[in-house]
């Protein structure tokens, strides 16, 4: 009988790694968002400075198809400039660093209903009652069940039914100043708009963003969102109540990679 051999010690190392792993990937999927989150216990959230939108590494220059640039005249003894509507001054946002109000208010309803049933059904048989004589010594062949007349013999079916129901009610209703960031070449303008409002421990962050025509732009200046091309709205937030809300990381994962 052979003597019993030492335990490796490495063992408990390996194992202890194993053991580690998944914490380990849960701190990395966590990421800075929980290093902030610990970062804010017993304070509210903090509020974000005010900057130039075009600052953030986030922002990116928009590019768009335009049409050749069209030289404005230039009328000598006239009172009128182009593009003004008004005899003394036009007041609407126009150049980059002017700000414009943006008006949001969405009001969607979808009610979809879908229903379908199908059935089907299918039968095949194949056989091979003569073949130069040779059907008689399948049976030898392959057996003696076997038939000549019935070799191949298949059949199916299936049925599919399933129903769908979508209701949908969405209102929002925005108001916020927004940014003029860039001119594009053909004279339509780029609005950032970002504003955050902290009530006790809970701080909601709007956004819109979008290219806008001058001509959009009311006497008030305000121009509503659905006159807004590439319009980007946001309207979050983050805080206790929301982390209450929000599902933890690992059940995300799991419901992300979990098959049933």
């Amino acid at each position: 009988m052979s003597p019993t051999l030492p335990m490796s010690p490495t063992l408990p190392i390996s194992r202890a790694l194993r053991l580690a792993t998944p914490v380990l990937a849960g701190l990395l999927l966590s990421g800075c968002g929980a290093l902030q989150r610990l970062s804010e216990v017993g304070r509210p959230p903090e509020m974000t400075k005010t900057a130039d939108p075009t600052k953030d590494p986030n922002w990116r220059p928009v590019s768009m198809p335009m049409p050749a640039r069209e030289t404005a005249s230039i009328e000598a003894n006239s009172l009128w400039r182009p593009g003004s509507r008004a005899f003394f001054k036009d007041q609407r946002a126009a150049q980059v660093g002017d700000i414009v109000t943006v008006l949001v208010n969405i009001a969607d309803t979808a009610n979809v209903e879908n229903a379908s049933a199908a059935t089907r059904s299918g039968s095949e048989t194949m056989g091979v009652p003569n073949l130069f004589g040779l059907e008689g010594a399948l049976p030898t062949m392959l057996g003696k069940a076997v038939s000549a007349a019935t070799l191949v013999s298949a059949s199916s079916a299936n049925g599919n039914t399933g129903t769908g129901t979508i209701k949908r009610l969405e209102t929002v209703t925005l108001r916020l100043a927004g940014v003029i960031t860039q001119v594009l070449p053909n004279g339509n303008l780029v609005v950032a708009a970002r504003q955050e409002m902290r009530v006790n421990s809970e701080l909601r962050e709007l956004q819109v963003s979008g290219v806008i025509r001058p001509q959009d732009i009311a006497s008030d200046n305000t121009v509503s969102h659905d006159r807004m091309a590439e319009a980007r709205i946001s309207y979050g937030g983050r805080g206790q109540l929301t982390e209450v809300q929000t599902a933890r990381y690992g059940q995300q994962v799991l419901d992300i990679l979990l098959p049933f």
